[in-house]
């Protein structure tokens, strides 16, 4: 959540200077400063978007005001805590209150009209989430949760495939194009024609991508069938990737692991 909420922050003040910041040294500098934090009882901390944004409004442009802010901070906790605590709540309330709503992006809210309803889910879920949690942790992984599914749904409409002829129709090639992946592996497989009457298949996988098990899982079900129903088959096109991963867990091509599957001694 921390570095999410880092990454949130940098891309927002990278926007307003129009800089370009590195998140891998951002990442790497909180990493190492909260470890060492925990080991000396502390909590862990992160960038943050209100703040970040006052700071920036208030004429702060180089490290010097981060510095100054957290130096600031330490001496009022360590030597100040009998003051501070006079400060009534409310009125700390009433500054996150008004850092609230100078920091909240309004238009959003009119863009709900527009967004995708997925994108929209993603957005209130989160905060109805966080709000009725009290806890930013649980609306992000909800947020997150939700995106992946989103994500993984509307990726799996982009597979496809197109088949096609020798010229006696003894042959047939099916060219799959697109991602295939848990979502996509039954579909993978009902794109296939099993009980056609030809003598070979060609399974061309050179436009399409196999990310996972269930892929594998799914092309090997496919050409262990049609090898049952009297067919020829032969998968060609693999990129290295899918080849790496195919080789590894499939066993189409492995007339041992097929016979301890289907039972066989």
């Amino acid at each position: 959540v921390g570095l999410l909420e880092s990454f949130m922050t940098a891309t927002i003040i990278d926007d307003l200077t129009d800089t370009k910041s590195n998140k891998q040294t951002e990442a790497r500098g909180q990493g190492i400063a909260n470890i060492a934090t925990g080991c000396i009882g502390g909590m862990a901390g992160c960038a943050m978007i209100g703040q970040s944004i006052i700071n920036f409004k208030s004429g702060g442009r180089g490290r010097l005001s981060t510095f100054i802010a957290g130096f600031l901070l330490l001496i009022m906790v360590v030597f100040l805590s009998d003051i501070i605590s006079i400060i009534p709540m409310a009125a700390l309330v009433a500054v996150m209150i008004m850092v609230s709503i100078s920091t909240f992006n309004w238009t959003s809210v009119k863009e709900l009209k527009t967004l995708p309803i997925s994108t929209n889910l993603v957005m209130l879920s989160t905060v109805f989430v966080t709000v009725y949690t009290h806890n930013l942790a649980m609306g992000v992984i909800t947020g997150v949760l939700l995106a992946s599914l989103f994500f993984a749904n509307k990726i799996s409409h982009f597979m496809y495939n197109e088949t096609s002829y020798n010229e006696n129709k003894t042959i047939k090639t099916y060219k799959f194009v697109g991602q295939v992946f848990f979502n996509s592996a039954d579909k993978f497989y009902e794109m296939i024609d099993f009980k056609e009457d030809i003598k070979k298949v060609i399974i061309d996988v050179s436009k399409a991508h196999f990310w996972d098990i269930s892929a594998v899982y799914a092309l090997d079900k496919s050409v262990i069938k049609l090898r049952k129903e009297g067919k020829e088959v032969e998968v060609i096109g693999q990129n290295e990737a899918s080849k790496t991963i195919i080789d590894r867990f499939g066993i189409h091509d492995k007339p041992e692991e097929i016979e301890k599957v289907m039972g066989g001694h």
